[in-house]
Formats: C-alpha cells, sequence, structure tokens
C-alpha cells in the first residue's frame, strides 16, 4: 500500500496541501501560456493572482480548505469565465497535456495512483464543467458549487444533479 493511502485521506493532501497545488497550478500555467494554442486563452490577460487562485480552487475540489468559495466565487463564476467561446477540443486535449507534463515537474506523477486521480480530475474539470455552455456564459446557473473529487472519482452527486438538469 502507497503512503498515500496508509498517511493522507484525501488527494488535497496526497498532492501536498496549499504549497504542492500552488506548485501544480505554477508549472501547468507557466506551461498553458508556452503552448501556442493554449496560450490563447489567456491572450486577453488574466488576473494577477491567477495561480494563487487555482490553486485555492483545486484544493477545493480535491478535498482542502474552502478558501476559493469564501473568498474569490463559486464555481458559477468559474464556469461563467471559461463559457461563451464554442468549441474548443483542441486546446481542452492540449490543456490536458499541459497539466500531465505539469504532475511530471513538480514530482507529483511518481506515485501512479495520484498521478492518475489529478489527470482524471482535471480531464473532468476541462471536458466538462468547463466546457459545458460553449455559446454563451450567460447560460451558466446561479448557485452551482465547487464539484469535490475524491480518489475514487466525482464525489459531489448534488453538482451532477444540477448540472445535468
Amino acid at each position: 500500500m502507497s503512503k498515500y493511502n496508509e498517511i493522507m485521506q484525501t488527494v488535497y493532501e496526497a498532492a501536498g496541501g496549499r504549497d504542492g497545488l500552488l506548485r501544480l497550478a505554477g508549472a501547468w500555467h507557466a506551461r498553458v501560456l508556452e503552448d501556442e494554442v493554449v496560450s490563447h486563452a489567456f491572450s486577453h490577460g488574466y488576473h494577477a493572482q491567477h495561480t494563487e487562485r487555482l490553486a485555492a480552487y483545486w484544493a477545493e475540489a480535491l478535498g482542502g480548505p474552502t478558501t476559493y468559495s469564501e473568498q474569490y466565487g463559486d464555481e458559477t463564476f468559474v464556469v461563467r469565465i471559461h463559457s461563451g467561446n464554442g468549441p474548443h477540443e483542441e486546446m481542452d486535449q492540449r490543456a490536458i497535456a499541459c497539466f500531465d507534463q505539469a504532475l511530471e515537474d513538480v514530482g507529483l506523477a511518481r506515485e501512479e495512483r495520484l498521478r492518475r486521480v489529478l489527470h482524471d480530475y482535471f480531464t473532468w474539470a476541462t471536458t466538462t464543467t468547463m466546457s459545458r455552455y460553449q455559446h454563451s456564459a450567460d447560460d451558466v446557473p446561479d448557485g452551482l458549487h465547487i464539484p469535490k473529487w475524491s480518489w475514487h472519482g466525482q464525489s459531489d452527486q448534488r453538482e451532477m444533479t444540477t448540472l445535468e438538469s
């Protein structure tokens, strides 16, 4: 049994907590800014604290503190930022590839179970919640909550029900 199964209970903890996710967010952001396709999403600028906010969002989704929801916004806010841009499958796949490379960059790919669950989470979030409202950000419903992700995948059925209705 790996140390992640014996000692750490959440994906957040296994990923190194706040500091680990901050390193991952920084590595991912650096990679996407260098990618000729994904960087387009940031070509109109981005928040000066994008990396910190992204790490806080991932932390909350992966079983950590609710800092993102308490300080920055809810899932509706995040999904609206990513909506209304039409289909972008190639960009999504390249963003996922950048994430996988960032996992390597910060040493989170060494433990296969952790690498897999982080990859699966990012892929799911990128290709579902962040891509669901391609036509308009106005289509995103109010009151969405950040979906939770565990070692077994998505664990917040309330969110799935809200998004599918």
